[in-house]
């Protein structure tokens, strides 16, 4: 997995409540094979229309959005169910930080497995960071995991915390299997002992 310490980008604005993983992959593409990629899926029947044809007024098809790789969210963000190919769409896109004052709590977690980093601010500086982004798209927006701040184009930090294991784990590309190979040595004296038990008995 890759590590997040620090992401200087442009950020696109889509301050709406409620948007869930079925908005950002719709079912019938979650039997896609994953190394395919899943950029063209995220948020398909939004972007896209029936013909295929992008839907101008959209906004993470405006020009000036087009390399976000920051989306600015609104509350409840990823509700739904816990398909984590919502967090493969996000991610093959380019995104790698979601901002939002809230998230649903499955989607959270694929997101620190997935090294996309979920960052929660009160719905005001959200919104704030929105306008801001709106008033001159593509300025830049800072997220600083080693700082725990992000910082606004207009220069306006806005602290924000994270549970510290999940922090260490983003920080040092960490996944589930990157931690358990950490504990390589003693998995295997733990084998090799019970193979000396079950050789005794």
């Amino acid at each position: 997995m890759e590590k997040f310490v620090r992401l200087k980008a442009a950020a696109v604005p889509l301050h709406e409540p409620n948007i869930d993983t079925d908005q950002l992959i719709p079912a019938r593409f979650l039997g896609k094979p994953r190394r395919a990629g899943f950029a063209d899926f995220l948020l398909r029947d939004r972007r896209f229309a029936e013909d295929g044809n992008e839907i101008p007024d959209f906004v993470l098809n405006k020009s000036a959005y087009r390399d976000a790789r920051i989306l600015l969210a609104g509350a409840n963000f990823g509700c739904g169910s816990s398909r984590e190919s919502a967090v493969y769409a996000l991610s093959d896109y380019g995104f790698r930080v979601v901002i939002a004052p809230s998230f649903g709590d499955i989607f959270a977690g694929n997101c620190i497995k997935n090294g996309l980093l979920p960052v929660m601010l009160p719905d005001a500086q959200v919104a704030e960071l929105c306008r801001q982004v709106t008033v001159t798209p593509g300025a830049p927006v800072t997220a600083d995991l080693e700082t725990l701040a992000v910082e606004a184009p207009d220069g306006s930090v806005f602290a924000f915390t994270m549970d510290p294991f999940k922090r260490q784990c983003l920080l040092e590309g960490l996944d589930e299997i990157g931690l358990t190979m950490r504990f390589a040595d003693r998995i295997a004296a733990h084998e090799d002992r019970n193979d000396d038990v079950l050789q005794a008995g």
